[in-house]
């Protein structure tokens, strides 16, 4: 099972929804908070393209965000990239 990483700000809601459906889902995860871990949020942002919390990775694969992670949810390929 590829593994999950997310990072993260206190008092994000996205954050709070995505962590909520992953747990829905059963899956475990590692929560990074950008706030104790601003370098690498940087270099992340600068990577990535994307400048916003959170920011998802399933195994090495950036999915994005909490709307990402729902629609890859939704239509049913979540499941497909946890093999």
């Amino acid at each position: 099972m590829n593994a999950i990483r997310i990072f993260t700000k206190s008092h994000c809601p996205y954050c709070v929804a995505a962590k909520e459906l992953l747990k829905a889902k059963k899956y475990a995860y590692e929560e990074i908070s950008v706030e104790e871990h601003p370098e690498e949020f940087f270099t992340l942002v600068e990577e990535h393209n994307h400048r916003t919390v959170p920011m998802i990775f399933i195994g090495e694969t950036f999915v994005g965000g909490f709307d990402n992670l729902k629609k890859l949810n939704d239509e049913g390929k979540l499941n497909q990239m946890m093999i």
